[in-house]
């Protein structure tokens, strides 16, 4: 049946079978067929748990490299969407470094630093949406803090030109919406914020409107500063 893929009437006859022979060599093939015939019939938490068990119960198999490495990937397919929960995430990562730590030398490594990186990558977007979710709501200073902790988090991001141009804004926005005192201090910072802009994206995708709001702050604060000028006289 297994052979047949007929997964689905294979599956309870190897549950069957896999106490009945354990411990034996005829044991180990059955529950490697039971940890695959979990797999494709897409039960992948069961699937993870049980090729990672087989791993522990015959780690000197030909068998036990491979299973440890599909213990990960059932993780890595488990592994959601960035806007959600990323505990399976978290988990998939923790599987694939055991899998890199125990066979350093495999044919395997390659995808599994891959799987790696994509996964990786998702926890970054998760963690720029989390920060830019701040300015959406236009609460400028935490949007300043969150993505300032991104940017240190994740010095070489994809989304460091948009992170910058954010704080740029957030700058900006929180200035002319300060109280009096705080005013020129802001608007010091959001002209701050835009030469870091330039230092490193002078050519990027978004220099023009880096650029647009860099002339609102220093009008604004000529303005400010001219009508405070004028207040003092008084």
């Amino acid at each position: 049946m297994y052979n047949e893929e007929d997964y689905s009437r294979a599956l309870p006859l190897l549950e069957e079978l896999v106490p009945l022979y354990r411990g034996t060599e005829k044991g180990k093939r059955v529950y490697y067929l039971y940890c695959y015939t979990n797999y494709y019939l897409g039960y992948r938490i069961a699937a993870a748990y049980h090729f990672k068990q087989f791993s522990n119960t015959y780690p000197h198999s030909d068998e036990a490299q491979d299973a440890l490495f599909m213990a990960a990937y059932c993780n890595y397919l488990e592994s959601p969407i960035p806007s959600l929960d990323q505990e399976p995430t978290y988990t998939a990562l923790e599987e694939l470094q055991l899998f890199a730590n125990t066979y350093p030398e495999s044919p395997l490594i390659d995808s599994a630093n891959s799987l790696v990186d994509e996964l990786r990558s998702k926890l970054e977007t998760k963690a720029y949406d989390n920060a830019s979710q701040y300015y959406k709501i236009r609460r400028y200073k935490a949007a300043i803090v969150a993505l300032n902790n991104f940017q240190e988090e994740y010095p070489l991001s994809v989304y460091s030109e948009q992170v910058k141009l954010k704080i740029l804004k957030s700058y900006y926005y929180l200035a002319i919406n300060s109280v009096e005192e705080k005013k020129e201090e802001r608007f010091d910072e959001g002209i701050e914020a835009y030469y870091d802009f330039i230092d490193n994206f002078a050519s990027g995708k978004y220099v023009n409107e880096a650029e647009d709001y860099y002339a609102r702050l220093t009008k604004e604060r000529e303005k400010f500063i001219q009508e405070k000028k004028e207040s003092d006289e008084l």
